[in-house]
């Protein structure tokens, strides 16, 4: 991406302030979990430090759950277009919970600590990690689970962003 992904500009805005305004607009508590000397744009919530290593998503997953103690919604930095309303779906829920074939955004309980922490001895990937934690499976918009991983998605993000959304009320008759 050419810059640490978190300060990727999107629609005029660094990329990690779309998740953390859906996460608010949710209605959650919200806060980042970084690495040591993340590069990160000025933030209004607070910052936990997970691990220098090893470089893997469990470990600031792992990170949050310790520090957290509850169940934790996990959103990815990088997934600008998850709505609150998904997010609200995932914090009401039981267990640990996310939309088919994603391991974010989804809900985690810390009695998943062992399990993840296994996974990541192993350097087992975080969906097969999921699987073996049997998560629920919620339904979700696949708009909505679209990360910015290149150019191209950005591009596209960027377009999508520039858009008005659509009118969710029905059409007058």
């Amino acid at each position: 991406m050419g810059q640490p992904k978190a300060l990727v500009p999107l629609g005029g805005r660094p990329l990690i302030a779309w998740p953390l305004a859906a996460a608010r607009a949710a209605g959650l508590e919200a806060v980042v979990v970084a690495k040591p000397g993340s590069a990160l744009p000025p933030l209004d919530v607070p910052v936990w430090q997970e691990p220098a290593t090893p470089a893997h998503p469990l470990t600031g997953l792992i990170a949050a759950l310790e520090r957290a103690r509850r169940p934790i919604v996990a959103l990815a930095c990088d997934m600008p277009f998850v709505s609150p309303a998904l997010i609200q779906r995932l914090a009401a829920a039981s267990g640990v919970v996310a939309p088919r074939g994603e391991a974010f955004p989804a809900r985690y309980e810390p009695s998943s600590l062992p399990t993840l922490l296994e996974g990541l001895t192993r350097e087992g990937s975080l969906r097969d990690v999921l699987a073996q934690l049997g998560a629920a499976v919620i339904d979700a918009d696949p708009d909505q689970l679209v990360g910015i991983n290149d150019p191209a998605a950005l591009e596209a993000a960027t377009r999508r962003a520039a858009s008005p959304p659509p009118d969710p009320r029905p059409p007058a008759r």
